[in-house]
């Protein structure tokens, strides 16, 4: 592979990686071609249905994350510097909390479009197209659109998407897998509001529009929150932010198999796909040789990719927010 692909800050990247980025690059392409095309279709029939107009919205907003990723790539590549001594890999937390900010923000403004016209007891209507020489109701095209532009986000990107997040450790690019695998939600409430019109009952058209905005409210809320507590240097957690990251556990556990050292306790933070470690020990004797903790260091950062910056650090008494991994 290129040397544009290999290099990933300081050090290289291992091919499983290496290979998962550029799957990762091709699939970020693909989607907002994919979405492109969803929403020049969804424009030609979204109606006068609350509904159809705020998954056409949506999914407007869901081509944030992949541009975000993509922008933040190259920076992420580049290598430390003095003036950013330690890499530009926060740069893909910062296109998380963009997104995150945008989606929670267009969410609200269409969570409230959609209270208002129910409270105003608004009546769309749904017309109809000459289509082949034959009138159609415009309501059919809405559901069969909906129907065929699901297949994209739920059986195609987002789950190659949730395969490869893991691999790199990269919570924007699991956030992105995460929405595009829910978008059936989406498009299943549109269908019904759609339907609801049709039958004559309008105030499902309404219901469904604020279904779909309170979906996006709820993206914008958890990667907000997930972006700016990383952004804070909260201890490391796994790609999902399901549980603190085992690498923690594992470090320590190595640092303690080391003969010189007594006991061990760690402060890891994620610095967006890669790891940054203070690695606090307790020597059993009160001097300790350079070499020793150069070995320490390096035995720490063996364990793997992720792990690009550590420290070892002697002391006599452990921090007590550092983790000891008992």
């Amino acid at each position: 592979m290129s040397e544009t692909w290999r290099r990933f800050g300081r050090a290289d990247l291992p091919d499983e990686q290496r290979g998962a980025l550029r799957s990762a690059v091709r699939w970020e392409i693909f989607t907002i071609c994919y979405t492109t095309v969803t929403i020049a279709l969804v424009a030609l029939v979204v109606g006068n249905s609350q509904a159809m107009r705020t998954a056409w919205i949506e999914d407007m907003l869901s081509l944030i994350p992949q541009l975000a990723f993509l922008v933040a790539l190259p920076f992420v590549r580049s290598a430390p510097s003095r003036r950013y001594p330690f890499g530009k890999h926060r740069a893909m937390g910062v296109g998380h909390l963009v997104a995150g900010v945008a989606l929670l923000t267009v969410g609200l403004n269409l969570a409230v479009e959609a209270v208002v016209g129910l409270a105003s007891q608004e009546h769309p209507t749904i017309g109809t197209v000459r289509l082949f020489g034959h009138t159609v109701w415009l309501g059919w095209l809405m559901v069969a659109v909906m129907v065929v532009i699901v297949v994209g986000p739920v059986f195609l990107y987002g789950p190659a998407k949730a395969r490869l997040a893991p691999v790199l450790h990269n919570k924007l690019l699991y956030a992105d897998a995460d929405m595009a695998k829910a978008d059936w939600h989406t498009n299943a409430a549109s269908i019904v509001g759609v339907l609801g019109v049709g039958i004559g009952i309008w105030w499902l058209d309404g219901a469904a529009a604020l279904f779909i905005s309170v979906g996006i409210v709820w993206d914008g809320v958890r990667n907000t929150r997930s972006a700016v507590v990383d952004l804070m240097d909260r201890r490391a957690l796994t790609y999902d932010d399901a549980a603190p990251h085992p690498l923690a556990a594992a470090a320590v556990t190595r640092l303690r198999s080391l003969r010189w050292i007594e006991d061990a306790a760690v402060r890891m933070r994620d610095q967006g796909q890669v790891l940054h470690i203070e690695a606090f020990v307790i020597p059993r004797r009160g001097r300790v040789a350079v070499d020793r903790l150069v070995r320490a260091s390096q035995a720490v950062a063996a364990l793997d990719w992720k792990i690009r910056d550590v420290q070892v650090i002697p002391v006599d008494v452990l921090p007590e927010e550092a983790d000891p991994a008992r």
